[in-house]
């Protein structure tokens, strides 16, 4: 059997991670969860080949918001697929968004989630 791919997952919400963490799961995922955007990008930067993809909210804890978590992805892996989830700020995607994202507006459901992540990874399922 191949290994799932792992996507590296940032929300603070409790409730949100786990619908992300069992939507991911049933969909043929691994998530990894960090807790904060400082935690994902030293994730990303000391196991870059092990994160298939990232999904960040846009308001985190921590300095570091999902803008600026993706945008480091992108500097570590400029092709590093990224989707954004948000309650807020969809309005700012345009500008402060990497380019080739996604972005989510909560709620959403783990299909559209699923839907996305293989969007991005060239498995569409």
């Amino acid at each position: 059997m191949s290994e799932l791919p792992i996507i590296l997952v940032i929300e603070d919400d409790r409730d949100l991670q786990s619908m992300i963490e069992d939507g991911l799961r049933d969909g043929g995922f691994e998530p990894a969860i960090a807790a904060s955007g400082e935690e994902a990008i030293t994730l990303l930067k000391a196991f870059k080949t092990k994160y298939r993809a990232l999904v960040t909210d846009i308001t985190l804890l921590g300095t570091l918001d999902g803008w600026r978590v993706a945008r480091g992805a992108r500097e570590i892996d400029p092709s590093f697929p990224i989707i954004y989830i948000t309650g807020g700020g969809a309005d700012d995607w345009t500008t402060k968004g990497v380019p080739d994202s996604i972005l989510l507006q909560k709620p959403f459901g783990p299909d559209q989630l699923v839907a996305a992540v293989s969007k991005l990874l060239g498995t569409d399922r």
